[in-house]
This record gives structure tokens, C-alpha cells and sequence, in this order.
């Protein structure tokens, strides 16, 4: 496994993406991925910013078949490109922004023959991306992926979520392993069709389903699954729905299923190993691991590993191994609360906080840095509570929590916001929660 093809299972006029334009066949994508890479400047390092998902692709295959690696950003932020620009020297910018003045645009409108000849192969032990971590327990870090390890990757998850013959709708970017992962790989080695805009609002989704055929599959994260449920619209038949970045309850899985008319699977993974392990959320708390990745459980975390994983990958989660190979989530290895010999975890206390009625939105986290909180040895800090819940107080909020949580752990302070400094996941960074907490 010298070297693998940039599309896998190679069909010259079958669709490898859906735009507002129609669909674009995998033998006009490899001939614009060709020009593009011909124009594109010599370097070690691109940071692909494109939005579309078009754009994108085209600017990851361009940087493949220059043997350039792509530097995915956890957001678009000015302070974190500028950071990482000033980290990787040997870099450009790729954007879609027809404006930009520092980067080059990525043209979708440039007329390109189609590509004649198999598609080009690309050596797997090239390093195709380096995404970066979140930021959401603390400073975001790169971590390498080869092309063979996402390729290979990309054809489990294919197989164990049905992408093969499907076509995608996602509301993640990209940028992000699991938008990589479920959007651009799912196309390249795992047989999909992706749709190339991101639907952020509900009403956004229904022309994008509507512009693909069946079978439909939506990709999305938690907070984009609750709002296109309280929306109530009548969408395009679902074949299916694929949620992760943050936990998914059982109660908004069985929501979406009964209103949106398909099964929920949810993803556990991380941006170092990127998808582990999967689930249908109504069917039960256990995980299935992919095919040919081993778990094994460790003090204050877990370990995964896989022949094209390279080495074992640290897990920041502690699981339970069951007899049949399914795994339980425990939790974070920096989520336990220890106070006079009693233990919760936040996100234990996050369930029940978001399970009173009125609270529409919220998250407990420690207010201190999670290297500070990490060193602390008998871990007895009080955590804070940021609520959504225009209807309530603060006290009245307390004191509804403290029907099913010990006085101990009941978060102080807790204050009550318009809104979470949610990113484009849903995740929420740990620096911006302190300084909400602050002001």
C-alpha cells in the first residue's frame, strides 16, 4: 500500500459533488483539481479557509497532487490564522473570497476539460492534513494525518454509516476531522455525494436535501439537530442522521427520529484519532468500535489503536470494555469531581442542568484553566454554571438543580446569559466560558 488513488472506486462521469449549478462528475473535479494544482505556488504548507465545500475539496486535492499538507484551523479567527501562519513560515492562504489580498482564490467558475486517464495516486505515507484541535479545554495543537490513514478511515466509517451510494448534507465544515472525515473523505475513498454549501439555519436545509437524490444522509452536530427539531419543518425524506462533535441525549435522538423520520447514529471520536466508535443513540448507551481499532482502557483515559492509525492514540475519555467488544463512555479523565469522598461529573451535572425546564441552553465547567485544574490533586474545585433560560432566575435555576444534585456540587456561581460563545460546532471553547464568567 505504496500509494492510493486520490478517488477510490473511480467512476469518470459518476457525481462527486452537488452545487446550486448541479452535480460535477468525478472526471471534471480531477480536471479542475489539476489546473488549480499547476497554479498553486511552491511551498510545504497550505491553510485552506474555502467555505465552500467545493472550494475546499478542490484546494485538498490541489495541495495532495502538489505533495503539499494542508493546515485545517479550528476557526477562521484573525488572531488564529495569524498564529498559525506565523507558526508554519512555509505556507499560503486558500480562500473562496474572491477578494482576498492575502492568499489565493480558489476559481470554480474556470472551464476544465475533463480528466481522461485513472485518477492520479497519491503515496500514503504523504501527510495530506493537519487539523488542529478545537481549543476547548485549552490551546488547539496540530496532529498529522496521512493519506493512507484517512482513506483507510474514510472506507470504515463508510461502510459502518452507509455513505457508499449516498448523498451527504452536512451544517459542519470541513476544516473540522469530523466535517474531513464525513464530507471530504466520505466523497474521495468512501463512495458519497456531498452537497457543497453548509446549511447553518433550518430553513437552510431544505433546498440543499431538495437538490439531492435519495438516499439522503445529514450530517450535524447536536445544536443543529435541537433547532431543526424545534423548527418543525417538513423536509425531504431522511435515510439518516449522523451527529458528534458534543453528546447527543436519548431524549433529542428519539425527538429527531420521531419528527425527521430516521434512524440517529452518533460518532465518538476525537481530532487526534478522529472517528472510533459508533452508535444509534435510542438503542442503548454502548459503542461499537470500527472495524480493526483496538480500546484498551487506561488509569485516566482509554487507548486506541489500528494497523493505519500508526501508534496507539490517547483517548481523553475513560470507557469500560463489555465482553462483546462494545464499549461505555465513563466520561473525561478531567471531568471528575471529588468532594468529602463523593464523585459526579460534569457531564453528569450538564444533563441534569439542561433537563430543568425552562433551561434552554447551558454548560457546568471548572472556571479554572484545565492544566491548573488537571494538577490538582484532590480535585475538590467548584465548578460554575453558564444558563440560557430567559423564563428563570438564577436562584430559581439552583434551586430546581438542587432536587437532583448534591449541595456540594451545585456550580457557583451561576449566572445567567443570552447566550453560549458557542463555534461553528457547537463546541464551547474553555477561554471564551471564563471570560463570559468574568464580565
Amino acid at each position: 500500500m505504496n500509494e492510493l488513488p486520490l478517488i477510490s472506486g473511480y467512476r469518470p462521469q459518476a457525481p462527486l459533488l452537488v452545487s446550486t449549478q448541479g452535480p460535477l462528475s468525478q472526471a471534471r473535479f480531477l480536471g479542475q483539481a489539476m489546473v488549480l494544482a499547476q497554479s498553486l505556488p511552491e511551498a510545504g504548507y497550505v491553510l485552506n479557509l474555502c467555505e465552500s465545500r467545493h472550494a475546499f475539496l478542490l484546494g485538498f486535492a490541489a495541495a495532495l497532487l502538489r505533495g503539499q499538507t494542508s493546515l485545517l484551523p479550528p476557526n477562521k479567527t484573525v488572531d488564529t490564522v495569524a498564529a498559525i501562519r506565523g507558526r508554519y513560515r512555509d505556507s499560503y492562504v486558500l480562500s473562496d473570497d474572491a477578494a482576498v489580498t492575502d492568499g489565493i482564490a480558489v476559481p470554480l467558475d474556470r472551464v476544465c476539460a475533463d480528466w481522461a486517464d485513472a485518477p492520479p495516486l497519491i503515496p500514503a505515507a504523504q501527510i495530506a492534513a493537519l487539523p488542529f484541535t478545537s481549543g476547548s479545554t485549552g490551546e488547539p495543537l496540530p496532529h498529522a494525518k496521512t493519506w493512507g490513514a484517512l482513506a483507510i478511515h474514510a472506507g470504515l466509517l463508510s461502510r459502518r454509516l452507509g455513505f457508499d451510494g449516498a448523498h451527504i448534507a452536512a451544517t459542519v465544515p470541513p476544516q473540522h476531522t469530523y466535517g474531513l472525515e464525513t464530507t471530504v473523505m466520505a466523497a474521495l475513498a468512501g463512495g458519497a455525494v456531498s452537497h457543497c454549501a453548509r446549511p447553518f439555519f433550518p430553513q437552510d436545509l431544505s433546498p440543499v436535501l431538495g437538490a439531492l437524490p435519495a438516499p439522503r444522509l445529514l450530517v450535524t452536530t447536536p445544536v443543529h439537530l435541537h433547532a431543526l427539531v424545534q423548527a418543525r419543518l417538513r423536509l425531504p425524506p431522511i435515510a439518516g442522521i449522523v451527529s458528534a462533535t458534543a453528546p447527543l441525549s436519548v431524549e433529542l435522538a428519539a425527538a429527531a427520529e420521531d419528527r425527521l423520520g430516521a434512524p440517529v447514529h452518533e460518532i465518538y471520536g476525537s481530532t487526534e484519532s478522529g472517528a472510533v466508535a459508533t452508535r444509534r443513540t435510542t438503542a442503548g448507551e454502548l459503542w461499537q468500535p470500527l472495524p480493526g481499532l483496538t480500546l484498551r482502557e487506561h488509569e485516566d483515559g482509554a487507548m486506541v489503536s489500528g494497523p493505519h492509525l500508526g501508534q496507539p492514540i490517547r483517548l481523553a475519555d475513560i470507557i469500560e470494555l463489555c465482553e462483546d467488544g462494545r464499549i461505555r463512555l465513563l466520561g473525561r479523565s478531567g471531568d471528575l469531581l471529588k468532594v468529602a469522598g463523593k464523585r459526579m461529573s460534569l457531564a453528569e451535572l450538564n444533563h441534569r442542568l439542561l433537563a430543568i425546564p425552562g433551561v434552554e441552553d447551558g454548560v457546568v465547567f471548572l472556571p479554572e484553566p484545565p492544566d491548573a485544574a488537571a494538577a490538582t490533586t484532590t480535585r475538590v474545585i467548584r465548578p460554575a454554571a453558564l444558563v440560557v433560560a430567559p423564563t428563570l432566575v438564577e436562584q430559581q435555576i439552583l434551586e430546581l438543580l438542587r432536587h437532583s444534585v448534591d449541595p456540594a456540587f451545585l456550580p457557583r456561581p451561576l449566572r445567567r446569559v443570552a447566550r453560549l460563545p458557542r463555534n461553528e460546532l457547537g463546541k464551547l471553547p474553555h477561554a471564551a466560558l471564563r471570560e463570559l464568567l468574568r464580565g
